[in-house]
């Protein structure tokens, strides 16, 4: 019998809805239960496939192809669970569904409407695609309040009813703010919140106050009596130094707890030697390294929150702080790349879209390639590594990529099909943006002997993919024979998937994107690697 747990939040965006769901999640994980986190958003797009990074923050893509919030990723880093496409769902795909099936005549000429068909929809979805879970948990996007968020309050309303206590509970985040004029906490942020959250029928089982500071005694049994709650159920979430702290703090709080209790569950205490030990890491390492990430959407991090993640994760495996140094790729376009790299010990530079700043990754992986420093390109910054060596080792002067526009020396193209399974996906530069990329796990087969191989140490690979231009295979052997290796492919040999210059101290580029299945307690072995050659590069300066 699956118990659900839905998440709301109050006050302002950004206060940690989906860090509070991951916690949670890996302290009922903690206590034995298994657990499903689900993301609902109330935004009109489909997914956010077609969104800026610069707006939505990054796409995270699942193992079957599913583009989906940033949030999916906390919730696999502190469960370990991976998750699905059908753990993320927005009005866009609700809406579609419905009007999809209303053509069909699925609803035997009935009036559509909001109640009951949308909310059935919605409905539908969060009891979906479950195998026996003990709980699942929804997070639901936006503020109490928002216009958008409406039909998803309705449906989780309706949800609660029908499913009664014993199997439904409401947790709502607010926000509990320090005014300086005043020298105090105030509580009428969430108190207002609470009533928004009541006028619409939901009334919180328990409520996570965020602060800067500790809630007395006194201001959590006012939020309580105005609120219609047990103080005990009035935790405060207070800020902390790593995002690996929080289920340590809830549970020190009682969240847990309070969780167990209200489904009248008894268990035994969670062990949270894993976390504490990951946090002690964060705290006190004993080594430091700086990384320079060159990309084009540095204006807002969170575009970049798996990669900043994974890139943690490497130190914790190699004991080592990493200092992140974002440089936006059109600095190098007009500066000298020297004044922004040479104090560095790593250069990494991620995926990104379109011509905007190319010129600028290409530059910074010469940097690297020629004065010796390690670098890591992930799929777009595999691309620009591979234009450079063409260019410049190779002499193709006119190498570029076809995704910028018509060029004479496409070194980097348009996949037009490839394998998926059995089956043969195929694309054209008439398709549709949103959903059309190689998206999702796809094998690769590794190299014996390469630097890859003994990093991985296996043969063959899985890693998840986001991109529609690839690297030309009609240029391999021109490449190869200046010096850059085609360490991994695709199974049957046409598409590139990882290259590497063995006579580098480390150059690695890969097509796929490693950092989505990096975690606190499974670093993924290519950030391994990387944040260790940059410790040997520290030590070498």
């Amino acid at each position: 019998m699956t118990r659900f747990i839905f998440v709301t939040g109050g006050v302002v965006s950004s206060l940690g809805k989906g860090i509070s769901a991951a916690a949670l999640g890996a302290l009922l994980q903690a206590r034995g239960f298994r657990v499903r986190l689900r993301k609902l958003d109330p935004y009109l797009n489909v997914d956010p496939g077609t969104m800026s990074p610069t707006q939505h923050g990054e796409v995270y893509v699942t193992d079957d192809g599913g583009e989906t919030d940033l949030d999916l990723g906390h919730y696999e880093r502190f469960t370990g669970n991976p998750s699905r496409r059908s753990d993320n769902v927005t009005t866009g795909r609700i809406y579609s569904n419905v009007i999809a099936r209303e053509r069909r005549g699925d609803y035997l000429g009935a009036t559509v409407q909001v109640i009951p068909h949308v909310t059935d929809a919605i409905k539908e979805f969060i009891l979906a695609d479950l195998s026996g879970e003990d709980f699942a948990i929804c997070e639901i996007g936006g503020t109490v309040g928002d216009i958008e968020s409406l039909p998803f309050l309705e449906a989780i309303r309706q949800l609660g009813n029908e499913l009664g206590k014993e199997r439904a509970l409401f947790i709502h985040l607010t926000l509990v703010p320090w005014i300086p004029s005043a020298g105090e906490l105030k509580t009428k942020p969430t108190q207002h919140s609470v009533k928004e959250l009541q006028a619409v029928g939901i009334q919180p089982d328990i409520l996570l106050c965020r602060c800067d500071r500790p809630i007395a005694a006194e201001a959590r049994r006012k939020i309580a009596l105005f609120c219609n709650l047990r103080p005990e159920a009035v935790i405060q979430a207070l800020d902390v130094d790593t995002i690996y702290q929080v289920p340590v703090a809830y549970h020190e709080q009682g969240f847990d707890v309070e969780v167990c209790r209200h489904f009248g569950l008894k268990t035994n205490e969670p062990d949270l030697g894993g976390w504490r030990h990951v946090v002690e890491r964060v705290r006190h390492p004993e080594n430091s390294v700086s990384i320079a990430v060159v990309g084009k959407y540095t204006s807002l991090l969170d575009s970049y929150k798996s990669l900043a993640e994974a890139l943690a994760h490497g130190g914790i495996a190699n004991n080592a702080r990493v200092k992140l140094n974002w440089i936006d790729s059109e600095v190098f376009e007009r500066e000298d790349a020297v004044r922004h790299l040479e104090e560095v010990d790593g250069i990494l530079v991620p995926g990104g879209f379109g011509e905007r700043g190319a010129e600028g990754k290409v530059l910074a992986a010469r940097f690297a390639r020629e004065r010796k420093v390690p670098y890591f390109g992930i799929c777009f910054g595999m691309q620009m590594a591979v234009i450079e060596a063409a260019r410049n080792l190779a002499g193709i002067a006119k190498a570029g990529s076809t995704e910028f526009g018509s060029c004479s020396e496409p070194v980097v193209g348009l996949m037009t099909e490839w394998m998926r399974g059995n089956e043969i996906e195929r694309r054209s530069s008439n398709s549709d943006l949103g959903g059309t990329m190689r998206l999702g796990a796809y094998d690769c087969e590794l190299s014996p002997g390469s630097q890859v191989a003994g990093i991985y140490g296996s043969a063959r690979i899985s890693e998840r993919h986001r991109h529609r231009y690839e690297v030309n295979i009609n240029y391999k052997n021109r490449l190869e024979q200046v010096g850059l290796r085609f360490s991994g492919m695709s199974p049957d040999g046409v598409l590139p998937e990882i290259v590497e210059i063995p006579d580098h101290p480390w150059f690695i580029g890969v097509q796929f994107h490693p950092e989505l299945k990096s975690k606190p307690f499974a670093p993924h072995p290519l950030f391994t690697a990387f944040i260790g050659a940059a410790l040997e590069q520290s030590r070498l300066v």
